[in-house]
């Protein structure tokens, strides 16, 4: 399984998991969300929002141009601490941190 194809499995697992917490919106959010600088969007929108309307949307269009990845990710790490206390959460803090793992596992290879 090449990168692309690994950064799609998480994807469709971080996905799997938010739709399981009940916190994947079919709505998508007013422009103003998006006007942030804060890191995770976090004072525009809730951590799950920014999963499934930043990050889900940055990896699948990475994924679809066949571009370069980060070179780091802490969304994980930022998980633990957003979702601290909600048992139901435990997937997908793991999700994240695995998709950390994968990131940081790319040894700075972009992707081209």
């Amino acid at each position: 399984m090449d990168r692309y194809q690994t950064a799609a499995t998480y994807a469709d697992r971080i996905e799997r998991e938010l739709r399981g917490l009940n916190a994947w919106q079919s709505q998508p959010l007013p422009d103003a969300a998006y006007k942030s600088k804060v890191a995770f969007f976090a004072d525009t929108m809730a951590f799950c929002q920014w999963l499934q309307f930043v990050l889900l949307v940055r990896v699948r269009g990475i994924i679809e141009a066949r571009g370069g990845f980060p070179t780091q990710s802490s969304v994980g790490t930022y998980a633990v601490r957003e979702l601290d206390g909600i048992d139901e959460a435990g997937g997908l803090i793991q999700a994240l941190c695995e998709f950390d793992d994968f990131i940081e596992g790319l040894d700075g290879d972009s992707g081209r």
